[in-house]
């Protein structure tokens, strides 16, 4: 007869698990993992009972789980042992095929610096939601009332868009507003910048739709046959300039021809700092213009939060659905961006943000110069270089080698054939910034 393995087992007794729950699923690990041979013969119930300072019953438990699992299998006059069909898990690993690359700081246009002076008022906004009673239940579909009043005036202060707290939905970020908005649209193809948004262009893909490509350096002067017409007008995204008036008036012109939409991400507007910020396309006429806001740039991407003012009857389909899906931002985040509005963190941060980015925008020009020109004026957290491709990857590699991943203009194009750098400088350091610039230059040389 075949001694008993030995079962060194530990429980804890203030676990949810219980006893007998935490006995069995020891036992199942070690048989999964090998440790117990198959066949390989288990202390008695009572002998295992009196190892472990339990009583019988809790040991008995265990092994009636186990056995109705298969993992054991008791023998008459014998004892319990492992069941011949408790086949351990292979424990190797596959083998590593390459080595992973190291970690790059990557200057993008979308990582915004945040002064670490206003962490205070932080850090006081999430108090107030731990000390605020949530819903009972599913809150209101439009999104946290008093939220939708500080963004009403908000929004009419710094964008000069006149709408009632009605009107405004609150979003998961500016993608979760245009999946909305793509949902309640009719069948159609949707027009998007080109160069512009990649994360837009993938949701518009992703819902079925067909793009029709916008040159983004022209005016829009036909928008037949489309449903909608994605635009970037405050700052053109990855381009920079701001859309002309006589070109806005004309894009609201082809999208009435065409019963089309025009959808208005305002991603970064509050970050001008040659001029003031230029107001919102949705203020010239709110029966045309789909309006879209973020805290991604002024608060930070992770909130996943935003704002939509729709017309009434993409307002009303969106609303609708709404109710059925609860498809709304997380209550404590949008009861902490309240706080950050009332306690006027939102605009610290904005002009904390736009001295810096002012500063570093200069930075970056005169780093370039006499190797580049950036397009000028230079606006938000980011600038665009065009380049030859073959200096814009010498240099890309350069900075690479420096720890810093800098994107293509070139990634951002469909049809467009723009080539050359965009280089952000709002998720870095000034160092850091200093280091990627030299980088940037010595591939450029």
């Amino acid at each position: 007869m075949p001694r008993p393995l030995a079962l060194t087992l530990g429980l804890d007794r203030a676990a949810d698990t219980s006893l007998s729950g935490q006995v069995a699923g020891q036992i199942r690990d070690r048989v999964l993992a090998g440790l117990l041979p198959v066949a390989g013969r288990l202390p008695s119930t009572r002998a295992l009972a009196r190892d472990l300072g339990v009583s019988r019953a809790v040991t008995e438990q265990a092994y009636d789980q186990l056995a109705a699992e298969g993992w054991i299998e008791g023998r008459q006059g014998s004892g319990t042992f492992v069941a011949a069909g408790a086949v351990p898990r292979p424990r190797h690993r596959p083998a590593r095929t390459h080595q992973p690359e190291p970690a790059l700081l990557r200057l993008d246009t979308g990582t915004p610096w945040i002064d670490p002076r206003h962490r205070a008022a932080w850090r006081r906004a999430w108090r107030d939601v731990s000390a605020a009673p949530p819903p009972p239940s599913y809150d209101d579909p439009a999104g946290v009332r008093d939220l939708r009043v500080e963004l009403s005036t908000h929004l009419a202060r710094t964008r000069g868009l006149l709408c009632d707290p009605d009107e405004i939905l609150v979003t998961t970020g500016t993608i979760g507003g245009l999946n909305q908005l793509l949902a309640a649209l009719p069948p159609g193809d949707v027009a998007h910048e080109d160069p512009g948004y990649r994360a837009a262009a993938e949701a518009i893909r992703a819902s079925g739709r067909a793009l029709r490509d916008l040159p983004a350096t022209e005016p829009v002067g036909e928008l037949t046959g489309t449903v909608a017409a994605y635009v970037t007008p405050a700052h053109q995204h990855p381009l920079g300039p701001v859309m002309p008036g006589s070109a806005r008036l004309a894009l609201i012109d082809a999208a009435a021809r065409a019963g089309a939409v025009v959808i208005e991400d305002d991603y970064d507007s509050e970050f001008r700092y040659d001029v003031a910020p230029v107001p919102a396309l949705a203020a010239l006429d709110r029966d045309r213009v789909a309006y879209l806001g973020t805290t991604s740039k002024t608060v930070a991407p992770s909130m996943r939060l935003g704002w939509l003012v729709a017309p009434a009857a993409l307002h009303r389909a969106i609303l609708g659905r709404r109710t059925v899906t609860h498809d709304v931002a997380a209550w404590p985040v949008q009861r902490a961006f309240l706080s950050l509005l009332r306690d006027g963190y939102v605009d610290q941060v904005v002009r904390s943000a736009r001295r810096t980015y002012a500063t570093r925008a200069a930075r970056v020009t005169d780093a370039l110069r006499p190797h580049a020109e950036p397009i000028l004026p230079v606006a938000g957290m980011y600038a665009t270089v065009p380049l030859p491709q073959a200096r814009a990857l010498r240099a890309r590699a350069s900075a690479r080698a420096a720890g810093f991943e800098v994107p293509l203009l070139s990634d951002y194009c469909r049809t467009a054939r723009l080539t050359g750098l965009i280089i952000g400088f709002g998720g870095c350091t000034d160092d850091e910034l200093d280091r990627a610039l030299a980088a940037l230059v010595g591939g450029l040389s």
